[in-house]
């Protein structure tokens, strides 16, 4: 295990590309660059909040216990051996183009090679200006720092491709935030978390290139991509290969959203991961009650176009965009025949998912038939969908009568059914029993399937803003026991948060919606 402190880091990204060396953090275009050097801005007194063992082990770090190694997780330290960045890209948010935007509020310190060879960004959120934060501080507030340390880990053991977090600090300084963008702003704890991740490339890193005509740095930043990070893709067709794994990564990832419920709120290209990974915790949620309509983004009203339901298609959206980026260097006609792709890739992965779910020993056209209906009667009931799919683990095979039906779920349910909805329930449940009835996989393995494919715990906005207000009053012991929660999701030791969101979380700020500075 190696100190923070000692560490010789690697910095392959800053010597291989041009970047803008000057430090100057005033807010500015940088054309021509595809980073620039911003060392991050000293706090008041980095004190370690929390800390991840297990990403620690994985990589090799050891804890910091003494302040020197602290400070580094804040921002008050630099290693001579780092070089301090922020990257330039640019996005579509919203489906309008944005133009330049950048790291405005995290800084890359280095990579870091762990014992297998293997390197990883180390990365700062809230450490300070950056020359892309344009009118913001590049602050971070405890609560957003506290929503994506826990939720990237949560994600991790939920077996969602994902970003990692090292680490969390407080900073001893109030950050002013105006939460809902109405005009009430109000000081906050501010925080810095340290997150990880192999790369923090973006499709808008290379939508960034395009639109500047930079068609030079945009190939070599392509090749370096596919040397790095995807070396067994060769040829002169290198290119459309490359884009057909980061589809079909895309689309995968998709479906494991779709899976555990999981609403990212704010899917602009800036925010998507050329890795497949889940990245940048902003207004995300899980789904409570299974509503495709719901989106956890203020920001996102009234269209919803990040809502729950819609994830996949804005995925192949924002590939869309990732393509036209990439026509000054691959064949129009192929980009587009690879993009299309996404569909096929996408039904196939969700239906295969889907029959995990439901504990199908396969899915054929009549069982999408089911998972048809399945969708269409949970989107009409909305039962919490947590709870609805660990209740359907356990239905008997034999269940008689709506009433039965409806008390079996009961646990699951918001609101009373109406008669129509008993009955619309009812045929669902007796469809899929006498399909159940139909495996050739003994119950007890078609259980296991589900019980691998259902999250038991999901960490839900309700018991995160619980965890933030207790954190801002000095008591950690909801983020200390959700820390645990989040290490065993398909399990039920934590069974204390098996229940469905209480009634006064549905409209209290900050557990139901938040904004994009969340």
């Amino acid at each position: 295990m190696e100190q923070l402190s000692s560490k010789i880091y690697k910095k392959e990204f800053v010597d291989t590309f041009a970047g803008d060396d000057s430090g100057t953090l005033t807010p500015r275009q940088t054309p021509g660059v595809l980073y620039s050097k911003a060392k991050p801005t000293p706090v008041e007194k980095v004190t370690l909040l929390t800390w991840s063992d297990t990403l620690a082990n994985e990589l090799g770090i050891a804890k910091p216990t003494e302040q020197q190694d602290i400070d580094i997780l804040g921002g008050n330290r630099v290693t001579d051996s780092m070089y301090p960045y922020a990257a330039c890209y640019a996005g579509h948010q919203f489906g309008n183009w944005a133009g330049q935007l950048g790291d405005g509020r995290a800084i890359t310190l280095g990579e870091w090679e762990a014992a297998d060879g293997k390197t990883w960004e180390l990365q700062l959120k809230g450490a300070g200006l950056t020359p892309y934060s344009r009118r913001a501080d590049g602050r971070a507030v405890l609560r957003s720092s506290v929503r994506e340390y826990l939720m990237s880990e949560a994600m991790h053991y939920l077996g969602v491709p994902t970003t990692r977090a090292l680490s969390l600090v407080s900073t001893g300084e109030p950050v002013l935030r105006d939460m809902f963008y109405n005009g009430n702003a109000a000081y906050e704890p501010g925080a810095v978390v340290m997150r990880v991740a192999p790369s923090f490339l973006r499709f808008g890193n290379f939508e960034m290139l395009n639109a500047r005509k930079e068609h030079d740095n945009l190939r070599q930043l392509v090749d370096w991509t596919i040397s790095r990070y995807y070396p067994h893709i060769t040829g002169e067709d290198k290119v459309i290969d490359w884009f057909k794994e980061v589809v079909d990564r895309t689309a995968k990832l998709m479906v494991e959203w779709m899976r555990v419920g999981f609403v990212h709120g704010v899917m602009n290209t800036d925010n998507m991961s050329i890795l497949g990974l889940t990245i940048d915790y902003g207004p995300y949620s899980f789904v409570d009650n299974f509503d495709p309509n719901f989106t956890p983004n203020t920001t996102d009203l009234p269209g919803r176009r990040y809502a729950f339901g819609k994830q996949p298609s804005i995925g192949y959206w924002n590939l869309g965009a990732l393509a036209g980026a990439l026509l000054p260097l691959a064949d129009k006609d192929k980009l587009v025949e690879t993009l299309e792709s996404f569909k096929d890739v996408y039904w196939t992965e969700y239906y295969a998912m889907m029959g995990r779910k439901l504990g199908l020993d396969q899915v054929s056209q009549l069982d999408r038939d089911l998972i048809s209906q399945f969708e269409k009667t949970l989107t009409e009931i909305q039962p919490d969908m947590t709870i609805f799919f660990q209740l359907l683990i356990d239905l008997p095979l034999s269940v008689e009568g709506e009433e039965a039906v409806a008390d079996h779920f009961k646990q699951a349910l918001y609101d009373d059914l109406s008669a129509e909805q008993k009955t619309a329930f009812y045929t669902l449940i007796s469809n899929y029993l006498e399909r159940l009835n139909t495996n050739k996989i003994r119950r007890s393995d078609s259980q296991e399937m589900m019980r691998k494919a259902n999250p038991r715990f999901v960490l839900r906005n309700y018991l995160l803003h619980q965890a933030i207000e207790g954190l801002e009053k000095g008591d950690d012991v909801l983020f200390v026991k959700l820390q645990e929660a989040i290490k065993e999701p398909y399990s039920d030791k934590f069974d204390e948060f098996f229940q469905t969101r209480p009634e006064w979380a549905s409209q209290k700020a900050g557990c139901s919606m938040l904004s994009c500075s969340s």
